[in-house]
């Protein structure tokens, strides 16, 4: 009971945010609205139960005047005036339908509202980036924001509006069930509407046993989201790196990991299929009993006269509506095991993100009067304590272009990184001029999906940039074969080659015009012409920036002013 006590706090606490959003009127309104439609549901259903027992009245008494009058317009039947089925028909068709059509529209409101919230908190204080560093049992966050997401509001919705309409409809049958029934006697005592106790009996022991036989598909369907996750992740890590796989000849070792993959989603969906095959044979047991249980339990009074087939037609259907209503458990069983694995994904998710925004340390850029940026004692390690750099000390003139060298991972891109503020191993203090304008190219630039002038722009607005700049800047950086296909959409990372990639970085800098300019080996895929013209393209077109190097060809020396080296721990003038 404390578990699922637990569990459906987490679920409100999911919930509860966007109800009391600044949309919250609206998706109120729309919640009401769909919540009285589903109410019209019911109450038909109702009204139908009284039509049948009138309309198999009428067959019986062989009364066709009146079996045709309740088959379209309405008529009287047994002193009460009857809708017709045409006109029942059409009202409830039109209901269904605006009732399912406002769900909706509340479900994708809801769900974009989520969306924009959990991308709000993931991407703030680059808690996304620190819960990759650290956080390995969080997997797979693109899948918990366009799955887990999705899901949660689907089913938190049908779910919800599900036990509604199934206390609605109790409360609204168990009346008309008890009327019908009558007493019993039972060893001299008689029960007074003993249909409902029947019925109550029945379906909470479908219940207990349906708990018993389907409570393994909980973690089970818990599994399957992060299994099919993982495989899905690594069909797109493929994809991403295709030419680095060709290259490789990796085609089987990426198959092998595929298949491994996919192995061990395959073994858990077979304990599913399983867990799924016994829950199923209850179930469907359950449901074809109860489809003929109460014609059974009423038949004696009917063959005794107490009751006429109509009658007898109404009994069985009021009570298939309440041990319904008592049987949604049954019911909604699996999907209450899906939505319960959702709910725990997404809590996770949430205080994995709640943890890394909470836990946001290492060196942070605090703005200054000073002109320069400074590092000072600062100390650097890796995720698994290593240290790296102790106490180190840098000062970073406008205007002056420094290098930074050194054996391959003795630190220079972390020192980069700490620079950047997002490096969460360490500490420190980092003094960034008051509304200066940084800019890091790292060795592989990051290029955004969409078209070739948003990755050209990236991170400005691409809108906001003036078409002749982009392509002067393209021209500039020897891309000018690239300035007709600006606005074509395309996988860029893979259609330009290493070299093409980091002279596009370069004509993002031209445009960003930082303050401070940081680059990570970003001319490595160049040839030494193409890196020496980039080099003094930046000293021609950004004079007043600090150009910051880190760099391994002694020819990139020349254009820098001073050099520092890092080494065996420490960071010193070369």
């Amino acid at each position: 009971m404390r578990r699922l006590g637990s569990f459906l706090h987490d679920a409100w606490a999911l919930a509860r945010p966007y109800w009391t959003s600044e949309e919250k009127g609206r998706a109120r309104l729309l919640l009401a609205a769909v919540v009285v439609l589903n109410l019209s549901l019911v109450g038909m259903t109702v009204v139908l139960t009284y039509w049948q027992r009138a309309f198999y009245n009428a067959l019986e008494a062989k009364d066709a005047g009146t079996f045709w009058s309740l088959i379209f317009l309405g008529g009287e039947a047994d002193g009460t005036w009857f809708p017709g089925f045409c006109v029942v028909a059409a009202a409830y068709i039109l209901i269904a339908v605006y009732q399912l059509y406002l769900r909706q529209a509340l479900q994708i409101r809801w769900r974009r509202w989520l969306t924009r919230e959990y991308l709000d908190n993931w991407l703030a204080d680059r808690a996304y980036y620190r819960i990759a560093l650290t956080d390995a049992a969080t997997d797979n966050p693109d899948q918990r924001v366009a799955d887990d997401l999705r899901l949660f509001v689907d089913d938190t919705l049908t779910l919800g509006l599900g036990l509604m309409s199934s206390v609605v409809t109790l409360f609204s049958f168990i009346f008309v069930l008890w009327s019908l029934s009558g007493p019993l006697e039972v060893l001299g005592v008689s029960i007074p509407g003993y249909m409902v106790w029947v019925a109550l009996v029945y379906s909470v022991l479908g219940t207990w046993l349906a708990h018993l036989i389907g409570r393994p598909l909980i973690r089970l369907n818990f599994l399957q989201q992060r299994v099919e996750a993982d495989f899905r992740y690594a069909l797109v890590r493929l994809r991403d790196n295709v030419e680095g796989i060709a290259l490789h000849n990796g085609e089987a070792d990426e198959k092998r990991g595929l298949l491994a993959r996919f192995q061990a989603l395959t073994e858990n969906w077979w304990a599913i299929m399983t867990a799924t095959k016994r829950l199923t044979f209850f179930t469907a047991g359950y449901t074809q009993v109860a489809s003929i249980f109460p014609i059974v339990v009423a038949a004696p009074a009917y063959f005794a006269g107490r009751i006429p087939l109509g009658g007898l037609i109404q009994t069985s259907s009021a009570f298939g509506q309440v041990q319904g209503a008592l049987s949604w458990f049954v019911d909604s069983y699996v999907q209450l095991t899906e939505w319960r694995a959702t709910v725990e994904r997404l809590t996770g998710f949430q205080r994995a993100i709640a943890a890394a925004r909470a836990s946001a340390s290492g060196p942070r850029p605090v703005p200054g009067a000073d002109q320069a940026v400074t590092l000072s004692g600062a100390t650097l390690s890796l995720p698994d304590g290593r240290v790296l750099l102790r106490d180190a000390t840098l000062r970073l003139e406008k205007g002056e272009a420094t290098l930074i060298s050194g054996a391959s991972g003795s630190g220079k891109s972390t020192l980069f990184r700490a620079l950047a503020g997002i490096w969460p191993f360490g500490e420190g203090q980092v003094h960034v001029p008051d509304g200066a304008r940084a800019l890091f190219l790292p060795q592989r630039p990051y290029l955004p999906l969409g078209t070739l002038r948003r990755a050209v722009c990236y991170p400005l607005e691409a809108a906001l940039v003036p078409d002749a700049e982009v392509r002067e800047a393209l021209q500039a950086v020897g891309l000018g074969h690239l300035q007709d296909r600006l606005d074509v959409e395309d996988a860029w990372e893979r259609r330009l080659s290493g070299g093409e990639q980091q002279r596009l970085a370069f004509a993002r800098a031209l445009l960003a015009k930082p303050d401070f300019l940081f680059l990570d080996e970003a001319t490595a895929s160049l040839d030494p012409a193409a890196e020496e013209a980039l080099y003094r393209l930046v000293a021609e077109r950004l004079p007043g920036a600090g150009v910051i190097s880190i760099a391994h060809r002694p020819a990139v020396a020349a254009f820098h002013g001073r050099q520092l080296r890092v080494a065996e721990g420490a960071l010193r003038e070369a």
